[in-house]
């Protein structure tokens, strides 16, 4: 049979957003079966605590995780919002990247 395809590359996805209560998530794919997201909990109106980042062996090296992370920090510096990273990956981020550290708390 022919060859089957690995999927689809980061650019053929767009990031969403979806928050309910104090839960959040950034992700890529269908809601239900992500390929990637990076979730959170909210803390009070201005702390947002990453916990999770995850990201589907298919789409692994294409820097999917870093994009993900950078919406959340888009969001955050809109609406003024500190960001405490538990997850390791957005730790290891912010840590590497002092341009991201204007929302760490």
């Amino acid at each position: 049979m022919g060859q089957e395809r690995t999927g689809k590359t980061m650019k053929e996805y767009q990031i969403q957003i979806e928050e309910t209560g104090s839960k959040g998530r950034v992700f890529i794919g269908d809601p239900d079966k992500p390929l990637a997201e990076m979730t959170w909990s909210r803390a009070g109106e201005e702390l947002l605590i990453i916990d999770h980042t995850e990201v589907s062996p298919s789409l692994k090296g294409q820097g999917i995780g870093r994009k993900l992370l950078d919406r959340v920090v888009q969001m955050a510096r809109y609406n003024s919002i500190r960001i405490l990273p538990l997850c390791p990956f957005a730790k290891s981020v912010f840590d590497k990247d002092p341009l991201l550290r204007d929302v760490l708390k």
